[in-house]
């Protein structure tokens, strides 16, 4: 059974009499024992709950549209831990004395098939395995890196299982898997890249993808395996290798299956491919094929939007986006009659070698804007906030930061809609900054 650990006010849950605090023991004559199976039973219906109130069981039976929110948030599980010691860990590469949240390696079957996280299969036991196969958890994401034991070993910083027989063993059972390769020059490029795909590709369809996204580096990598970042020529060299596998893949399986991350592209200064080349975007939240996404997005919104009554705004985003974001920005401008400038925040917390939205912090916001702002509402992509919606990687608070700079802060999907929206959302009323 698992903790209830809040109901929505108003939802079917609040309706049918469940309460904060209850233990979930059953949905539909099933035992709940965490996550998976409490939203695999969501799938239906007509749901017949067994609910566990103090020392009393309780019978609560409802029936739900398709795809409607019960309104029940369960207690959430600690994540089964990661014993690996990669050598490009991005847990490893963190300062001190940040959220102690951001130290944990997570290694959790369960999360990749509920939220899409990579994991690596190492600390996967037979009963993990079992449930896996016979419940059917599809699709997983999997942390490959390289077939070649021997450079796997190398690059997760340990001995650790031969992933092949574990990839075949899930393939057998039907499982759907995604897969991504981080790219360390050096050490799994080249050959080895070239065997890792061949090698996956042979498992197809259950390997339904493959990511190659470049190492992350930052500049807290003391004590730390030496590892270089790709370069421009190494980038190069990677997207014209893939674009020749992406050819014989679509003759022989009728899809591309490979892709590189968007990062690549850029980093190479060559095209983006069109969104239609990424297929049904597999692995879109592995930063493959946003830009794309978004370029094709872009068109619709700025068919759409008309004059807002906003004078000016600012939007931040890291330097690898800025370009494509200014570009638009540009454009939805003449559209609206909004002044937008979009500013690049350099990220010194981490290193500039890291350059994504996702990992700008609220201290280098604050050191890079106060003195460009000028009373002008800002706009933050929600991609650089944690999963709270409410704090950025340093956890600085939204309302610290609007403290801090004097300034309204709208909060904007991380998409053209969400620029546009923001805008909106802008116009609506009186703009109340917050003064320190």
């Amino acid at each position: 059974m698992i903790g209830i650990d809040r109901v929505t006010s108003g939802s079917l849950a609040d309706e049918a009499g469940i309460e904060a605090g209850d233990l979930l023991v059953t949905i539909n004559a099933h035992p709940i024992n965490d996550l998976v199976d409490y939203f695999r039973a969501l799938e239906s219906d007509c749901l017949s709950f067994e609910i566990l109130r103090r020392d009393e069981r309780i019978l609560v039976a409802c029936e739900k549209l398709p795809d409607e929110d019960f309104g029940l948030e369960v207690e959430h599980p600690e994540p089964q831990q990661c014993g690996n010691q990669c050598v490009f860990c991005f847990v490893h590469q963190l300062p001190k004395g940040m959220r102690r949240s951001l130290y944990i390696k997570d290694e959790d079957y369960r999360f990749s098939y509920l939220y899409g996280s990579f994991i690596t299969l190492t600390n996967l036991e037979q009963k993990d395995l079992y449930r896996i196969t016979t419940e059917k958890l599809s699709p997983l994401y999997i942390s490959v890196h390289a077939t070649d034991s021997q450079v796997r070993d190398q690059l997760l910083g340990c001995k650790v299982p031969d992933i092949v027989p574990l990839l075949e063993l899930l393939a057998q059972a039907d499982i759907l898997l995604h897969c991504q390769i981080v790219l360390c020059p050096g050490i799994n490029d080249g050959t080895v890249l070239e065997e890792t795909i061949t090698k996956l590709a042979t498992l197809h369809p259950q390997v339904a993808s493959i990511a190659v996204v470049p190492v992350g580096l930052t500049r807290y990598r003391e004590h730390l395996p030496v590892l270089r970042p790709l370069t421009s020529a190494d980038a190069v060299q990677c997207v014209e290798h893939l674009k020749i596998l992406q050819r014989q893949f679509l003759q022989q399986h009728g899809t591309r299956l490979v892709y590189a991350a968007d990062e690549m592209y850029l980093l190479a200064g060559l095209p983006v491919p069109q969104i239609d080349e990424y297929e049904d975007l597999p692995q879109v939240e592995n930063g493959v094929g946003l830009l794309a996404g978004f370029r094709d997005e872009a068109k619709e919104v700025l068919i759409e939007a008309d004059p807002i009554d906003v004078a000016a705004a600012v939007v931040i985003t890291g330097h690898s986006f800025l370009p494509e974001l200014t570009s638009f920005s540009q454009r939805l401008a003449l559209r609206t009659g909004v002044d937008i400038e979009v500013v690049g925040i350099e990220n010194t917390f981490f290193g500039s070698g890291v350059t994504v939205a996702g990992l700008v912090t609220g201290a280098d916001m604050v050191r890079q804007l106060g003195d460009i702002l000028n009373g002008r509402p800002l706009l933050v992509p929600d991609v650089m906030l944690r999963s709270d919606k409410e704090s950025f990687l340093d956890d600085m608070s939204v309302a610290d930061l609007s403290r801090a700079l004097g300034v309204r802060i709208e909060v904007v999907d991380s998409s053209p809609w969400g620029l546009l929206e923001g805008l909106e959302r802008l116009a609506e009323g009186p703009i109340d900054i917050i003064r320190c």
